[in-house]
């Protein structure tokens, strides 16, 4: 199985356009010191032919180019690279690529009935993409294995199961719904290699710290460096648990808990603009590589 980091950035990306924190500062003054990051996503595929996306960011139509594809006959007009679109949730930054693929013609999601009623009534975006392409969405249920199937409808040798984690609701969302925000599991039929795609979580337990140790690659929420980021910025009030993500410093922290896993890869992904891990040379750039974990970076790829 072939995984490959499209975009590791939170909402906003990496520097964000009205951002002026000590890390975007950075990014625009010595890119090479912190790297320039988009909208977080990754692709996956079996043979490195049929390629699925994980999450559909707002910046999906350049993601996109770095998927492999080969050079269609010249009397092809149209040829769309992927197969279909893995959700993990209804936020914006995680669903508004899919309205920007609607020249596809054609798009297969694959979601809990709890995202797409979310997309469907109060965001729009299916709604909206259904009114220029056809629209297929296969629920996926909780703890069910469900297969990955390529634009012919053949299996495409990966099959997904989707699990909770600890998250509230989009904040637009009109309802609280069953399975509104999940992780991943994407397993190679064949070699029954998997990736863990987790890219927001609150908080860890026993079963989610289990499910990955089992896996080969985690892809885990990476999106604030401690508890207090915005507040000491003076960007929000809120705090980092209380939007729902698990801060890497500090005790009980998701680096503490995650560097003794067996895990054989594990990377951080969906890293706020303010995270001070994004700088290259930074000490907490150095605590992540220390523990065994990795800061994601675009076009970063996978083969397991």
């Amino acid at each position: 199985m072939q995984v490959m980091l499209l975009g590791t950035a939170a909402g906003g990306g990496f520097p964000q356009w009205n951002c002026w924190c000590p890390s975007c500062r950075v990014a625009r003054t010595d890119p090479a010191a912190a790297v320039p990051r988009s909208q977080s996503s990754a692709a996956v595929s079996a043979d490195g032919r049929r390629w699925f996306l994980l999450n559909a960011s707002p910046d999906v139509r350049h993601q996109i180019e770095r998927i492999p594809a080969s050079t269609p006959p010249s009397t092809t007009m149209r040829q769309v690279p992927i197969e279909g679109v893995v959700l993990t949730d209804a936020e914006l930054d995680h669903t508004l690529g899919v309205a920007l693929l609607r020249e596809g013609r054609c798009l297969h999601l694959y979601a809990t009935d709890g995202v797409t009623e979310t997309l469907a009534r109060d965001s729009g975006v299916l709604t909206v993409t259904r009114a220029f392409a056809e629209v297929e969405v296969t629920p996926l249920a909780i703890g069910a294995t469900t297969a990955l199937l390529d634009r012919r409808g053949a299996h495409a040798g990966l099959q997904v199961e989707a699990f909770t984690v600890a998250a509230g609701p989009p904040r637009f969302a009109s309802a609280e719904r069953e399975g509104h925000t999940v992780g991943l599991t994407i397993t190679a039929v064949d070699s029954g290699r998997s990736v863990a795609f987790v890219p927001g979580c609150g908080e860890l337990d026993d079963a989610l710290l289990a499910r990955f140790d089992r896996a080969d690659l985690l892809l885990f929420d990476g999106t604030f460096w401690t508890d207090d980021e915005l507040i000491r910025l003076r960007i929000a009030p809120r705090t980092a648990r209380q939007m729902d993500h698990l801060p890497i410093s500090g005790p009980g922290g998701s680096l503490e808990q995650l560097a003794s896993l067996r895990c054989r890869h594990k990377v951080y992904t969906h890293i706020n603009n303010t995270n001070p891990m994004l700088r290259e040379r930074g000490p907490e750039r150095a605590a992540v590589e220390r523990a065994g974990l990795a800061v994601g970076a675009d076009g970063m790829t996978f083969t397991l």
